[in-house]
This record gives structure tokens, C-alpha cells and sequence, in this order.
């Protein structure tokens, strides 16, 4: 089984975040780890708290994984802090994971901010070059590109500067669009466009985290990267389809649905019980 590892912060309403990834690990059929780095009291509605996790406790949870487990894949989220981004960059640079997909996390799906506004130069500077693939939303394009993203044409133009500051690839999501679900892929090359009807519901807690996990969990089964972003595109597709109504605000998508639909493929044995 291929082994995948999340270091981003946790969301006790179960929505985004650690609680997220795993299950969308476990979705695809891997193996899920986990590095907390920041403790989230947040709801569907609002972030209420947030508390950090020092530096060198993070670093010891990055040492207790890949110490003892070979990881196939890493996807990392929410960084809040400089101290955090730069101690999640030493153990990068340890380690040298392979597949390391990164999520800019810098708002809540209600607009809270998660990441400290100072921190992202550190972010791009630090944390960004060791990225495989970036996944930012417009918004979070438009801060670490800094320009404004108003058309397909201005996400290409953000792609290309965000690939330059050292990443592989580069995701711009277009969730935050007008029209289609447009997300533009570049490669350094090429741009890839994975585009689907946009879906009219609010309840679209932790899409971020999901997709960029799925997308992890591909990577890790071994699959190119254009590849691997198709098929957990057409998850997180799925997944907001048939999110959930729950709680007052955003709800969260439905990492399951099609466990749920179809139920487990348990071929029975004679004599099993």
C-alpha cells in the first residue's frame, strides 16, 4: 500500500484540513499520515481560535514518519507562521520526499484568514521551491503572483510567474470564477485546462484540501502529473455534488460517496463468517 503524508493544521469540525486529507486518502486507497501543525477551533460557519504548534515539535512529528515509514507522497496545507514554514522546509530538505504537493492555505472557505499575511514571502521564498505541483485558488494566486487575475488569460500569467519562483508545476483553480470550473495546469511547457459545469451549492468546506490531496494520492499510485490531476479533479467533482448539508455555514464535500453508493467489494468465501 502506497504511504502518504499530510503536515497541515486540523480542523475539528471534520471538514478540511488533516481530518480531510485523510479521508480522501483513504478514498483512494492509501495509506494516510498525519503532521499537525496548527490546531484549527473552527465550524462551518467561522474560525474561532487557532493555535500553533511550535517549530520543533513539528519537526518531530516530520522525523517520527520518515524515520520508520517510506512515503510515497507528501501533500502539505496550512502554514501559518514563518517559524512553521521554515522548520516544514528543514525537514524538506532532510528528507527530500518525492511528490510533494503544496496547498497555499491562506483563508478559510469563510474568508478567516489562516496564514499570517507577513509569512508569504517566506512562503515563496522558503517553502514554494520545493513544491512538485502548487495548487493556489485565484486569490492566493493573485497574492503570491501579485497580480490581478480577472480571465483565463491572467491565470495563465499567474502559472507562469508563480513556476518561475521555483516550483515544478503549477494548479491555478478557478473555483473562485465566474462560469465553468476552470483549473489551468503548467508545466513549465504546457498548459493543461480541466474544466467542469460549476455546481450550485455553498457547501464547499475543505474543496482545497481535498482536491490537492487526491491529487497527492495519484501521484503517489504513480501517475503523471496532468493525469493525476484529472482524475482527482473528477473526484472533487464528485465530491462537491454531493456535499453534505451540514452545519449552519459551508458545509463539507463528500469524500465517500461512492463507498457509500456502492458499498465495500467484499467477495465471500465458503466458511467465511
Amino acid at each position: 500500500m502506497k504511504k502518504v503524508l499530510s503536515i497541515a493544521g486540523s480542523d475539528c469540525s471534520g471538514g478540511a484540513g488533516i481530518q480531510a486529507d485523510l479521508k480522501t486518502f483513504s478514498a483512494h486507497g492509501v495509506f494516510g499520515m498525519s503532521v499537525i501543525v496548527s490546531v484549527v477551533a473552527e465550524n462551518t460557519s467561522r474560525v474561532m481560535d487557532i493555535q500553533d504548534i511550535t517549530p520543533d515539535m513539528i519537526e518531530s512529528q516530520i522525523d517520527a514518519v520518515f524515520e520508520d515509514i517510506e512515503v510515497d507522497a507528501v501533500k502539505i496545507g496550512m502554514l501559518s507562521t514563518q517559524f512553521c514554514m521554515e522548520a516544514v522546509a528543514r525537514k524538506l530538505e532532510q528528507y527530500k520526499p518525492c511528490n510533494v504537493v503544496i496547498d497555499p492555505v491562506m483563508y478559510a472557505k469563510n474568508g478567516c484568514p489562516l496564514m499570517d499575511p507577513d509569512s508569504i514571502d517566506t512562503l515563496i521564498k522558503v517553502v514554494l521551491p520545493y513544491a512538485d505541483l502548487l495548487t493556489p485558488n485565484i486569490p492566493e494566486a493573485e497574492k503570491i503572483s501579485n497580480i490581478k487575475i480577472r480571465n483565463t488569460e491572467d491565470m495563465k500569467i499567474a502559472a507562469k510567474l508563480i513556476y518561475d519562483m521555483g516550483c515544478k508545476n503549477v494548479l491555478v483553480k478557478g473555483g473562485h470564477a465566474i462560469g465553468d470550473a476552470l483549473d489551468i495546469l503548467y508545466d513549465g511547457k504546457e498548459f493543461y485546462y480541466f474544466k467542469t459545469q460549476r455546481i450550485n451549492t455553498k457547501n464547499t468546506h475543505g474543496t482545497g484540501c481535498t482536491f490537492s490531496s487526491a491529487i497527492a494520492s495519484n501521484l503517489a499510485h504513480g501517475m503523471p502529473m496532468s493525469i493525476a490531476v484529472e482524475q482527482a479533479k473528477k473526484y472533487i467533482t464528485t465530491a462537491i455534488e454531493h456535499s453534505l448539508n451540514i452545519g449552519k455555514g459551508n458545509g463539507p464535500t463528500h469524500h465517500f460517496y461512492d463507498l457509500y453508493k456502492n458499498g465495500l467489494n467484499i467477495k465471500e468465501s465458503k466458511g467465511d463468517l
